[in-house]
């Protein structure tokens, strides 16, 4: 079902399995690739690099559940119905290329697991937690949760911002009252200057929540993807995130046809756009790898 065009891309929407409504952009011309974003994103998130691939590839950028011009997440959430909702999208545009940034990269890698029309699988730094992992890392969700119920949504971004270790470890030693102001006013001046269709960080905050519900259920599954045949590009950033780095390491060893790449100088956002809270964005240092990478199906074919 086509929307409206706006701009370079076009506004498109398919019905899940479980009939919740998926939106997602479309632009380019060639194979299909469907971009994932990752955690405090939407679909507009990953447009420099859409664009930068765009020349060679028609890409699809859906909002993940709970944003933009996608349904609720329902009672049912997990990684299921994120992989349902990425059915319909490949169903519905016949493409059958993925790419996953952190959570969104635990969804790429499921789907190729149980949906054998992916041919290609790229993720970036891909949030799966091995074994041994840190408790901490899915500890904080509770905490979360009371706070987005009591509409404290700074320090409910603190909180996971801390659990989920996303910034340096000097944030660990400042009074949590400071980075909550911090958090507050930085809010507020992307909601001045936001436009009335961006998926803002106060809009975003309440899917950190889910975002850990299912990084906690994937934990611990790196056994599932031992049997994975189709091609995967695992791709990250030296200045990435450092519990992160061992998921690397592990699904590297583990996946019978992986390709490892590391970026050096790019963090945890490499692959995001330019954005005040995302200011190490390379997009363009990542598009020409996955253009090597979806560009051999048309190679081996």
């Amino acid at each position: 079902m086509s929307d409206l065009v706006m701009s370079d891309f076009e506004t498109h929407s398919v019905t899940s399995q479980d009939g919740t409504r998926v939106g997602y952009r479309q632009l380019g011309e060639g194979p299909g690739i469907v971009l994932l974003h990752g955690s405090m994103e939407s679909a507009q998130n990953h447009m420099q690099l859409a664009r930068a691939l765009a020349g060679r590839f028609t890409i699809y950028l859906p909002d993940r559940r709970g944003r933009g011009m996608t349904g609720p997440y329902g009672d049912a959430y997990g990684i299921e119905r994120e992989v349902e909702d990425l059915r319909a999208v490949l169903t519905a545009t016949g493409a059958r290329n993925v790419f996953g940034v952190s959570a969104s990269g635990l969804v790429a890698l499921q789907a190729a697991v149980s949906l054998p029309e992916i041919e290609r699988v790229a993720v970036y730094e891909p949030a799966l937690l091995v074994d041994g992992y840190d408790q901490g890392l899915v500890g904080w969700i509770d905490r979360f949760d009371r706070e987005i119920g009591d509409g404290d949504v700074p320090a409910a971004l603190v909180t996971s911002m801390l659990g989920l270790e996303l910034g340096p470890k000097l944030l660990n030693y400042l009074p949590r009252w400071l980075l909550e102001g911090f958090t507050n006013l930085a809010m507020k001046s992307e909601d001045k200057s936001a436009g009335p269709d961006d998926v803002t960080m106060r809009k975003l905050a309440p899917t950190i929540g889910y975002e850990g519900r299912l990084i906690r259920q994937m934990a611990g599954t790196l056994g599932t993807f031992q049997d994975l045949k189709t091609p995967v590009l695992l791709l990250g950033g030296s200045k990435g995130l450092a519990f992160l780095k061992p998921s690397l390491d592990a699904l590297e060893r583990t996946l019978p046809n992986a390709t490892r790449i590391e970026f050096a100088g790019l963090d945890h956002g490499g692959s995001s756009d330019v954005t005040k809270a995302n200011a190490g964005g390379k997009p363009e240092v990542v598009a020409p790898e996955l253009q090597r990478f979806f560009g051999a199906v048309d190679v081996e074919r």
